[in-house]
């Protein structure tokens, strides 16, 4: 069945005024007459549908009718709570964690499974309603770090290393400059990787991993070697192995570890439903990713 629903967006983002952000469009959402508020959900809805139908595609493992009903479902939910006061910087992020969320809360109801049979799939809504989480155990500090970030940061990683989009993206969904953005990308990496070590440290389950922080995070940093001390503990501590994992992704690319500590289920398929990616891999600001 065809499913209508608007064009798949080029560069730079659509909707308003290049200046116009997914939050000045949000403002108009909290007060404002229904007509005002009907053109920024229509704005809104431009930028962002493509994006959250393909990945209610990957959470159903089917697209057609259902995943077109997932991603309004979604995006209603997530515009109400903004028309509420909720944030709209990083809007991205969060509609997709509504996707997903929309997904497995209909997969555990047994009469809205029964009246939609797309949500039966076992690679779809049948196995996200069985998982006893969405986040991997091995991206509990990512996923803690991201959230630590201010909205602007977040909106900023998620586009350029997730989405694979250029950054002048991201500097239209903010209102801001392309310079300004790709110097807050800079800051936006360093950010998440302080705030990852910070996690470490405060969610270590025992001492010796605390004493081993910043032992893991400099020589990754630096591309050195592991002191033996340090290579003995993660031989037998699977919590600062993972660290060590997370923490080298900021040397080849963070678009995969962003999407697992945010997304989880799918984050491996909806990166590569991208279609910056399947262009050019991913884009960074100004400078490119530091070493």
């Amino acid at each position: 069945m065809h499913t209508p629903h608007p064009p798949r967006p080029p560069y730079p983002p659509p909707g308003g005024d290049p200046g116009e952000s997914d939050e000045a469009l949000a403002a108009r959402l909290r007060g404002r007459p229904e007509a005002e508020a009907a053109r920024s959900v229509a704005l809104l809805t431009a930028r962002h549908w493509h994006a959250m139908h393909d990945y209610a595609t990957v959470c159903l493992a089917a697209g057609g009718r259902t995943a077109a009903m997932v991603t309004g479902a979604a995006l209603h939910r997530v515009l109400d709570r903004v028309a509420l006061g909720e944030s709209a910087v990083a809007l991205r992020p969060v509609l997709l964690v509504g996707v997903r969320d929309t997904v497995r809360e209909w997969a555990a109801d047994d009469h809205v499974a029964e009246a939609l049979p797309g949500l039966l799939k076992p690679a779809g809504g049948r196995g996200m309603r069985a998982a006893t989480t969405m986040t991997p155990e091995n991206r509990t500090l990512a996923q803690r770090a991201f959230r630590s970030l201010p909205p602007l940061a977040r909106c900023l990683l998620w586009h350029v290393e997730v989405e694979a989009e250029p950054i002048s993206v991201p500097a239209g969904l903010l209102g801001t400059d392309v310079d300004l953005a790709s110097g807050a990308l800079d800051q936006a990496r360093d950010k998440f990787r302080q705030g990852l070590v910070r996690a470490h440290q405060e969610l270590a389950p025992t001492q010796e991993c605390r004493f081993h922080n910043r032992l893991l995070d400099v020589p990754i940093r630096r591309g050195g070697e592991l002191l033996p001390d340090v290579r003995r503990h993660m031989a037998e501590c699977r919590y600062c192995r993972n660290a060590a994992e997370q923490l080298g992704h900021f040397e080849s690319g963070l678009g995969t570890l962003v999407a697992e500590a945010v997304l989880g289920w799918g984050a491996r398929r909806y990166l590569d439903s991208r279609p910056g990616r399947a262009v050019s891999g991913p884009r960074s600001g100004r400078g490119g990713r530091r070493r």
